[in-house]
């Protein structure tokens, strides 16, 4: 199975300040990849690194087995073109209808003519089951309709990896687990890669096959795999105390 990304002695950071050293990690084309582990430990910033915000400290990383560290901006930006993310938030743009939102990427990346990106548009929130809403805006709909609104933005140049920064956050329990649903369905009927920052167990168990645990303490990554087979044998005391969060309770 090809490797869709690969990192090669990687370190995440802000100056002197080290949050992740030496990462070695792969994630295989239609993988369900979670970034997991505690408060401080660098998940947040490994996307940010991951998804082209800022480089790392040192290493490297390929991403679509392209070098995207050496890239130069415009390898980069069409390395960026092939992936989508959905932020924390949503990050929809306020001012802008859900429908305009979607067509941002497309008007700014392709050749499309207008009525092919409305048809487009139409297609992405259908898929995302916001048909109907082309015209609400941010401001006219709740969190989990936001997150599905950024979602189908995320989608739009049908990327083959998506990233997501803690999707479940701010959601209930009901509108966290239709957005696990829905990223099952695109991972399985897209074949689209997802990589996943969460420290939600539900979803880690509910949608990831595979997995890295960065530790806070040793500023490295301690266990991967499969989440499922981490509970059954974690690697070391801390994985096995926060995959059990709450169970003793």
């Amino acid at each position: 199975m090809t490797n869709v990304i690969e990192a090669k002695g990687m370190s995440v950071g802000y100056g002197p300040k080290v949050l992740l050293k030496n990462a070695d990690f792969e994630v295989k084309k239609g993988d369900v990849f979670i970034i997991m582990g505690g408060s401080g430990c660098g998940k947040s910033s490994l996307l940010k690194v991951l998804t082209g915000l800022m480089p790392p400290l040192d290493g490297r990383f390929s991403v679509l087995e392209r070098d995207f560290v050496t890239s130069d901006d415009e390898e980069k930006l069409n390395l960026r073109k092939k992936t989508g993310i959905l932020y924390q938030s949503g990050a929809l743009f306020s001012s802008m209808t859900l429908a305009e939102n979607v067509a941002l990427p497309l008007s700014q990346y392709t050749d499309y003519d207008l009525s092919t990106i409305d048809e487009l548009v139409h297609l992405k929130l259908a898929l995302v089951g916001l048909l109907g809403y082309e015209d609400y805006y941010p401001s006219e709909i709740s969190g989990g309709m936001k997150k599905r609104a950024g979602l189908a933005r995320a989608l739009a140049l049908d990327p083959q990896i998506v990233y997501f920064d803690e999707p479940s956050a701010g959601l209930d329990p009901v509108s966290s687990a239709r957005l696990d649903e829905l990223m099952l369905e695109i991972n399985q009927n897209l074949n689209t890669t997802l990589v996943v920052v969460t420290h939600e167990l539900q979803s880690i168990f509910n949608i990831g096959n595979n997995s890295i645990y960065l530790d806070a303490q040793t500023k490295t990554i301690t266990g991967r795999g499969n989440p499922k087979e981490l509970l059954k044998n974690p690697p070391n005391e801390r994985i096995a105390a926060f995959l059990t969060r709450g169970k003793a309770k």
